[in-house]
């Protein structure tokens, strides 16, 4: 059977999304003993194959090599490959009045101010970022662009589970938080200035659109005319099956805990889930496709990313 790659990266929604069609997987890749390691919905005659990775790790892969056939993607990245890949109307996440939050250590008094965001264009101020291909970062760098759009912050990229410490410690004096990291920020002493999403959500009054799922469009070249709508369909299937399979999804992350002792609470897993596993993750529809020419027609005309042209999704 033909093998598709599908890369993710390791936060929970994606590790969600694909195991109907992946079967339930160990960390180093391998599958767990019994039924729950195979396929528990048709995969059309695919195998599809898991990769997880960290989503800039993705950004940067799908610009430069564009050689996974199915990929989770920031939006902010999708103008740099859309001549290589689709989007999927599924598998997306998007921030409905919530978002990646700036959070900066509770006592610094430098962020005491009636506009706190405005102390992160002070001269000095280093902000901590999982990738500036992320859509966090497009979204931050819009907002303090109508605070001063002279200004240019001072960004330290690092994988998006360094941000915490890296505050904590002093090493940044803010970070852009994403993944579970936005609910779990005040046990470690941190205290949010910002929320992208609720910024962005008051200004443009539509949800923000944070990750996207996309596919090579040659696929219709390799295996057939009309494989890219089937793998498409069948992404959607897969989506559809975890969400109605809460329980099942929930065990799993468990099962692929390991040092995110957060899945193992089911109550902050359930929350993040359904945040980032939304309607709008089983079908962007209208809404998310307008939600995302915005977004990204508003970041070109700030030159902080190509035209996106066409918002073409399957």
């Amino acid at each position: 059977m033909p093998e598709l790659t599908l890369a993710h990266s390791p936060d929970s929604d994606d590790l969600v999304m694909w195991w109907p069609i992946c079967g339930m997987t160990l960390e180093d890749g391998s599958p767990v003993d019994g039924p729950m390691g195979r396929p528990a919905i048709d995969t059309g005659g695919f195998v599809f194959t898991p990769m997880g990775e960290d989503v800039e790790v993705l950004n940067k892969r799908a610009i430069a090599a564009g050689d996974l056939d199915i990929t989770a993607i920031s939006a902010h990245t999708y103008p740099h490959i859309r001549s290589a890949y689709q989007i999927t109307d599924c598998g997306g996440s998007f921030g409905e009045g919530y978002g990646p939050k700036v959070v900066v250590r509770a006592g610094d008094e430098r962020f005491r101010a009636e506009n706190p965001v405005a102390a992160l264009l002070a001269d000095g101020v280093r902000i901590a970022v999982p990738g500036t291909k992320t859509t966090a970062f497009l979204t931050l760098s819009l907002m303090l662009r109508e605070i001063d759009v002279s200004r240019v912050v001072e960004v330290v990229e690092m994988p998006f589970q360094e941000i915490i410490g890296a505050v904590q410690r002093g090493d940044v004096d803010a970070g852009l938080l994403i993944h579970e990291a936005q609910l779990t920020f005040e046990e470690s002493g941190l205290r949010k200035i910002a929320d992208v999403g609720e910024w962005w959500q008051a200004a443009r009054s539509m949800p923000l659109p944070l990750g996207l799922n996309v596919i090579r469009r040659d696929l219709d070249e390799r295996f057939g005319e009309g494989t890219c709508g089937r793998v498409a369909g069948i992404l959607s299937a897969s989506v559809a099956y975890a969400v109605e399979h809460e329980a099942e999804s929930r065990e799993f992350l468990k099962m692929r805990g390991g040092d995110r002792p957060e899945w193992n609470d089911d109550a902050l897993v359930k929350k993040y889930l359904s945040m980032y596993v939304s309607p709008l993750t089983m079908s962007m529809g209208a809404t998310g496709r307008e939600a995302l020419a915005a977004l990204l027609g508003e970041g070109a005309r700030a030159g902080l990313c190509p035209e996106p042209g066409e918002i073409d999704v399957l």
